[in-house]
């Protein structure tokens, strides 16, 4: 079985710890209004496909990059719709070693092998409440929470992230409603937000897709360090 991938990186920095391979899987369900990626909506934007043999050999080939404390992250897209092979390719990394993480978005389809031997989970939160998430998406929170209810359950690491959008979340009461929200969830490890910025404004235009954040300017990085504190 092999994957289909949009893009990879082999010296990742922000997609979990330490220096890792990130593998940008083909597939999304969500239609986020900032989303830079959209290539990725569709596994029709898949560049390649790519086995678990070769991850494994393509880690191995950056190795000593990667040290102790890196490994391998799966982005997307939404990892989890190739859920199969992400299972069969973590299993393979797990037996040689290899640190694992998913980046997702928890809208996923026959998950649980995956959350049964991933380390950890980089869990995006689009937001905490359905009519919010439904315009950030374009769908209902019910999935996301189907799975957020799994990773308790399965005591799964986590780190959570959530987009600061001018306009929409970028305000005390809604960084404090994602505080109390993280309170109830076990086995939070980190909370960061990440500044909402227009680059991937021109991916639209070229595949013919309407901008919906048009008019919305980048978030600013010292607020954003500002509405983190609060987290603290």
């Amino acid at each position: 079985m092999n994957g289909k991938i949009t893009d990879m990186e082999t010296m990742g920095l922000a997609d979990g710890p330490g220096m890792r391979l990130v593998l940008f899987l083909a597939g999304c369900k969500l239609r986020c209004a900032y989303c830079h990626n959209p290539e990725t909506w569709t596994t029709s934007g898949a560049k390649r496909e790519i086995s678990k043999e070769e991850v494994l050999q393509i880690y191995n080939k950056y190795k000593n990059y990667y040290g102790e404390t890196g490994g391998v992250t799966f982005s997307g897209g939404e990892p989890l719709l190739q859920s199969e092979f992400v299972f069969e390719t973590i299993k393979l990394l797990k037996e040689n070693g290899v640190h694992t993480a998913i980046d997702t978005a928890g809208v996923g389809v026959d998950y649980d092998k995956v959350l049964d031997i991933v380390d950890l989970v980089i869990l995006d939160i689009k937001a905490v409440e359905n009519e919010e998430y439904k315009f950030i998406t374009g769908k209902k929170i019910d999935g996301f929470n189907e799975f957020l209810e799994k990773c308790k359950q399965k005591n799964k690491k986590l780190w959570l992230r959530q987009v600061i959008v001018p306009g929409i979340n970028d305000d005390e009461e809604h960084v404090l409603k994602l505080k109390e929200f993280a309170k109830n969830i076990p086995n939070v490890e980190r909370i960061e937000l990440l500044p909402y910025h227009s680059m991937a404004e021109h991916k639209y235009t070229e595949l013919g897709i309407e901008y919906k954040l048009k008019e919305v300017p980048d978030m600013e990085k010292e607020k954003c360090k500002e509405l983190e504190k609060l987290l603290k």
